[in-house]
């Protein structure tokens, strides 16, 4: 039976993630603490993965019931701790040192800070795509590939691939469960440069993007609505969520089922 297996949010935008047992909808369909925090430049520009490699050598820990962030700098063997709410700037003086650049902690408790905004659900994979596409390199595991894909849902129980039962064609919305919550499934998502550099050290994988492209247009199922496919480098469900589900929460071990 499809079931999540694992929920992964990320509280500050392309630092590390945390994993939960459960977590909160909030009313925008993104989950509570997922992208909440996010790093800008003096121009507003985000400061992440696509923009500056060298994000990739920041280690993070979250206390989310503490509210804190643990980061280690990639010169320095010890964390250091600071609070979400009350050591912003301490951090992203920090943060400046680091970057050699000014930045600023910015915040958005009500739908976070997602690359797509019109689709601010979580994104969502299965444990057996994540490994499929591990193979397709070497020396890349199952777990490395996770960093690189940073999703937050994995549904397990289920063959590679499956997610991309959760959208149709063009203009079709799939429509499915996990435990008491409703989805919409709305397309495949399209990457970006994150995936194809190591999540530890930033070095860039040779040809990863055309390695990935080539694999996933040999793999793609049948079930697969081919047609959002204009090109072949996407991974994961981008879903959205409906106000309705406001306050529900998602569980390990919930299952999942399409609504057809």
């Amino acid at each position: 039976m499809p079931h999540i297996s694992k929920i992964i949010v990320f509280p500050i935008k392309s630092l590390d993630g945390i994993e939960v047992d459960q977590i909160e909808v909030l009313a925008s369909g993104a989950l509570l603490y997922d992208r909440e925090f996010a790093i800008i430049d003096e121009q507003g520009r985000f400061v992440n993965g696509k923009r500056h490699a060298k994000i990739h050598l920041l280690r993070s820990q979250f206390d989310l019931s503490a509210k804190t962030i643990s980061l280690k700098l990639p010169d320095n063997d010890s964390f250091k701790i600071f609070h979400l709410d009350q050591e912003k700037k301490a951090l992203a003086e920090t943060l400046s040192d680091f970057f050699g650049f000014s930045v600023t902690i910015i915040q958005n408790t009500e739908i976070g800070f997602p690359d797509d905004t019109k689709s601010p659900g979580p994104t969502v994979v299965s444990e057996a795509t994540l490994q499929e596409v591990a193979s397709w390199y070497d020396d890349v595991s199952i777990e490395q590939m996770r960093y690189r894909i940073r999703a937050n849902i994995e549904i397990s129980g289920v063959p590679a691939f499956w997610e991309d039962k959760l959208f149709g064609e063009s203009g079709k919305i799939v429509s499915f469960l996990m435990g008491d919550v409703s989805f919409l499934g709305i397309n495949p998502c399209q990457r970006c440069i994150v995936p194809t550099r190591d999540p530890l050290t930033a070095k860039p994988y040779p040809n990863f993007q055309k390695i990935f492209t080539q694999k996933r247009k040999e793999t793609l199922p049948n079930w697969a609505a081919s047609s959002r496919f204009s090109h072949f480098y996407r991974l994961t469900v981008n879903t959205q969520l409906p106000n309705t589900e406001k306050g529900k929460t998602l569980c390990i071990g919930n299952t999942v089922e399409i609504r057809y």
